[in-house]
């Protein structure tokens, strides 16, 4: 009786803990109306993917895998006039990066233009399609409102002899744009303004990036997609919230092309994030306008951007996650990501010493002339990674801020006649500093004691502050670049008064004489590492050469944000 109980309970919890997406997939299973699970992600090759792709990507990745099935990737690609290569090739190398596997399966919108034409023909000749010469702004003023219905077109009762003559002479070239469209046949007083006579072909003398100019009649999103959704066999269009309203027009496309297992879609909430930049018409302007370097930068948040600053895969997993699927529109703070990827890195990356704003500490009474190698922990909290040496001398680089000639309370670095720890190495002793004409502190000294070197068992006294360092002959001079968000989080995103952003002018700190030991000396791009009291740092891939390296700095090393219970 016990046992029973226990399993009943660990399936009911089994049950809680599945979303509504699930859900509906396993009654479809158990129902019999698939066999299978098969998705896909279907971006428009018109930009670069950003963070709420990711959890689209994610989430039908995640539910084949889970289910056994498949994940396919493709490319809508119905529209010629924002198109490019270079966004195909960037959003492939996103999704690899992501960890989503399509294997074999590869495809584009465009390989299926034949069965879409095959498709309209076939709805023109069930009297379900007819070509109108209505312009655009006639079509969308027939079409009605919200709150009135659309009026009937005066060309839907044309004949279907004359609908094939004409859609044929369409594909043929012989009309301008927008001078010709198809229309669906449905119903133009129906409360759903997408089911008012939608157009599904347009006329577009246009070159394809895939198809090149064999054609100049090019199918509309709305009704390429469940087709394509159909000759591929997904069971599950998932899609996001915007699509809902639609959700009628895809099942009556695959349902009057007589489909005979169609694809069903089910709509899920949007992932958004506080205080950031998605829209690509206005990443756009900051790209041309020369405050970004790239649709890239990593002050954004497209999946390149978030790359080239150094998240990780299972950072943005887990963010996913956390974040949930459901059918309610909400928020997510962006610390919650910078907490993810923090959370990720902690115990997988080498800790080491870089000093971002040095100046020089001579430690006097250390012979001239004499270094040694003093042993370093790669993680404390990771013994696995190892240990790695730092060469030790006389002159040293410490962080300026880890220096004041008047300290206030509880300051417990260098001063005049304070003692520290210098990380790895020994106590060393304040004894005076040196300035340049403009008063401003550019060597300190000091005097070591080495009874008191770290490893070697003393414990005779304490000192309360610890502080890391680089050696100043052997330390590596790099570029470290400091980060905020790119937008004033105080002020919002938007100007509500002329639509445009509230940009952060301090959004990019760059320190250019940085010193990092000498054992990061070989990094490569992407490599990170967590720079002691500093935060975490990636080799930025772009910018960064051999014999002088760019780190960006990936996320600090505290949050206010905590993990809700």
């Amino acid at each position: 009786m016990e046992k029973n109980m226990t399993e009943q309970e660990e399936a009911k919890k089994e049950v809680v803990s599945k979303n509504f997406i699930e859900m509906e997939i396993e009654k479809d299973l158990a129902e019999g109306v698939y066999d299978t699970v098969h998705t896909r992600f279907p971006p428009e090759p018109n930009g670069y993917l950003h963070i709420g792709h990711a959890k689209s990507i994610l989430l039908n990745y995640g539910l084949a895998q889970e289910y056994g099935g498949k994940f396919n990737m493709r490319f809508d690609d119905t529209n010629p006039t924002k198109e490019r290569t270079e966004f195909v090739e960037s959003i492939k190398q996103d999704i690899e990066w992501l960890g989503a596997d399509w294997e074999d399966r590869l495809f584009f919108a465009s390989d299926y233009f034949d069965q879409m034409y095959e498709g309209a023909v076939k709805l023109i000749k069930k009297g379900k399609a007819y070509v109108s010469d209505l312009s655009a702004e006639q079509i969308k003023e027939y079409r009605g409102t919200l709150t009135e219905p659309g009026k009937k077109d005066p060309y839907s009762d044309r004949s279907i002899e004359e609908n094939l003559k004409l859609f044929e002479e369409m594909r043929e070239g012989k009309y301008e744009d927008g001078s010709k469209v198809l229309r669906a046949k449905i119903d133009v007083t129906s409360p759903n303004i997408n089911m008012r006579d939608p157009i599904i072909y347009r006329v577009a003398h246009m070159t394809h990036h895939n198809t090149g100019d064999k054609w100049c009649i090019y199918p509309m999103y709305d009704f390429a997609h469940p087709i394509e959704d159909a000759i591929e066999g997904i069971t599950h269009s998932i899609c996001t919230l915007e699509f809902e309203d639609h959700r009628p027009l895809y099942d009556w496309v695959v349902r009057e092309l007589e489909y005979e297992k169609p694809p069903r879609q089910i709509e899920f909430a949007k992932m958004y994030l506080t205080n950031v930049v998605t829209g690509k018409r206005y990443i756009k302007k900051l790209v041309e306008d020369g405050i970004v370097d790239g649709w890239d930068d990593p002050r954004l948040v497209s999946i390149a951007a978030l790359r080239r600053r150094g998240f990780t895969p299972e950072s943005i997993r887990k963010f996913v996650e956390l974040c949930g699927v459901s059918k309610s529109n909400s928020s997510a703070d962006y610390a919650m990501l910078e907490y993810c990827v923090r959370e990720d890195l902690k115990i997988k990356k080498p800790r080491m010493m870089a000093v971002l704003d040095p100046i020089k500490l001579v430690i006097d009474n250390y012979p001239e002339g004499q270094s040694e190698l003093l042993e370093a922990a790669n993680n404390m909290e990771n013994p696995e990674l190892g240990t790695h040496q730092v060469p030790f001398g006389r002159e040293l680089y410490i962080e300026r801020d880890d220096f004041m000639e008047e300290p206030p309370k509880k300051y417990y670095r260098l001063f005049p006649g304070n003692e520290v720890r210098l990380m790895h190495a020994y106590f060393v002793k304040c004894t005076g500093f040196e300035k340049d004409e403009d008063g401003n502190v550019t060597v300190v000294h000091c005097t070591y004691d080495p009874e008191t070197k770290a490893g070697s068992g003393f414990s005779a006294r304490k000192v309360k502050g610890t502080i890391h360092w680089v050696p100043a002959k052997e330390a590596v001079q790099v570029e470290a670049r400091l980060y905020e968000n790119i937008v004033d989080e105080e002020k919002g995103v938007y100007n509500e008064e002329d639509g445009s952003l509230n940009l952060n002018p301090n959004s990019l700190t760059i320190k250019k004489e940085c010193f990092v030991e000498p054992a990061i000396a070989g990094a490569k791009a992407y490599d990170s590492f967590q720079f002691v009291r500093n935060g975490f740092f990636c080799v930025d891939y772009k910018d960064s050469k051999e014999d002088a390296l760019v780190f960006n700095r990936i996320v600090s090393l505290k949050s206010s944000f905590k993990l809700p219970k």
